[in-house]
């Protein structure tokens, strides 16, 4: 897969920097007392900046580009791989992309994501959009339609195990590897409790 060219690399660096912008403030000042108004002055943006980059304050947390490294994971793996360690592949190539200063920023916004109700239903809503996203390069590979209801339920059951391994490294508050929860928690799909 070719990379960005400049202007879409300038335009994601763009959207990161407002999320980190976001995120910095609603640690500082609670979720509901931050308005995308001081969000878009501590960015140096507009606020019709900031919704060119997230509809929604809510999106500001729960969207990353993480979803894209994992499909393109997917799409990229070595055909003799099995669904599963296709999927764990793309899961730990994922995190292993995440520096120390950006696997803080995950922990701050998967925190929020767990303790603001609005961003959990977000996170929820995010989650099902993610889980189809990563199936259909899934059923690609299995020679099947992107809507394939096994590779979506499969992904499901996958996302799902990725997430107890998230709430467990937040809970732990960041001590543990999130690449070895989310090694124990793949394995359970392949060998059960």
């Amino acid at each position: 897969m070719s990379s960005p060219g400049l202007r879409e690399r300038k335009k994601q660096k763009t959207r990161w920097a407002i999320q980190e912008h976001a995120v910095r403030l609603f640690a500082q000042q609670g979720y509901d007392a931050t308005t995308v108004e001081q969000i878009a002055e501590a960015a140096e943006i507009s606020p019709s900046t900031f919704f060119r980059y997230f509809k929604t304050k809510e999106d500001a947390v729960v969207q990353d580009r993480y979803d894209d490294l994992m499909a393109d994971a997917i799409r990229n793996a070595p055909p003799e791989l099995s669904p599963l360690d296709t999927v764990r592949r793309a899961f730990l190539d994922a995190f292993a992309q995440i520096d120390p200063d950006e696997a803080e920023q995950v922990l701050q916004r998967a925190r929020l994501a767990l303790s603001v109700p609005a961003l959990r239903m977000r996170s929820l809503d995010n989650m099902q959009s993610s889980i189809k996203f990563l199936a259909a390069p899934l059923a690609e590979r299995l020679g099947r339609e992107p809507d394939d209801f096994r590779s979506v339920a499969f992904m499901g059951a996958c996302v799902g195990a990725i997430i107890n391994a998230v709430m467990t490294w937040v809970e732990n508050d960041g001590a543990d590897d999130p690449r070895q929860l989310i090694e124990e928690a793949l394995s359970v799909i392949a060998e059960g409790p």
